[in-house]
């Protein structure tokens, strides 16, 4: 049994809906709120995920850090290195997803290049109706930049779990790989 901690950041647009999956993943689909103030620095959450099937757990820091372009520079000196990174746009806005491509420039910038896994998150897949994403294209995009794609809806708690769940499994999966490296270095 492994019990792992990581660093999370939630990055995208202001106004996809980051704290609300943020919020409904941590309450476990408790707590959404009708009323939401935009967020202006950074909100850390806590949350420990376990995974299914294995007896292991990594513990989450979610950074949901404001979207806001002029927030935006303030907040980064906030985001220390991270671990794992949840890129958030809403499906009813081709113009959040178009913008993703300079999150991932920000973030790849700020981590120096290194590797972070993560996942694309298309919020709001309860408004249908309003869809501008297509899931194709944004399943294409992620993979194209080495990301996991999920589709949720904060408001109806929809998928919530599955991002963040993926992304435990993914730092579960780089701590076996660099545990496993190490052991291969000792002397037999």
């Amino acid at each position: 049994m492994v019990k792992l901690r990581a660093r999370c950041l939630l990055v995208g647009d202001a106004a996809v809906g980051k704290s609300a999956l943020c919020h409904m993943f941590h309450s476990d689909g408790t707590l959404f709120q009708k009323n939401y103030s935009m967020t202006t620095g950074v909100e850390l959450l806590m949350k420990c995920v376990n995974i299914p099937d294995t007896g292991d757990s990594v513990e989450l820091y979610i950074i949901d850090s404001a979207g806001k372009q002029t927030l935006v520079d303030a907040c980064e000196k906030m985001w220390g290195q991270p671990s794992l990174l949840c890129l958030v746009f809403d499906l009813t806005s081709e113009r959040s997803f178009a913008n993703c491509s300079h999150w991932m420039e920000r973030v790849r910038a700020h981590c120096q290049s290194l590797h972070v896994p993560g996942v694309l998150v298309g919020n709001k897949s309860d408004l249908s109706s309003r869809r501008e994403v297509q899931a194709s294209v944004a399943q294409e995009w992620a993979q194209s930049q080495g990301l996991d794609y999920h589709e949720t809806s904060a408001k109806e708690m929809e998928n919530c779990d599955a991002p963040l769940l993926s992304l435990a499994r993914a730092f579960l999966s780089v701590y076996q790989e660099r545990r496993e490296t190490i052991q291969n270095l000792s002397p037999g």
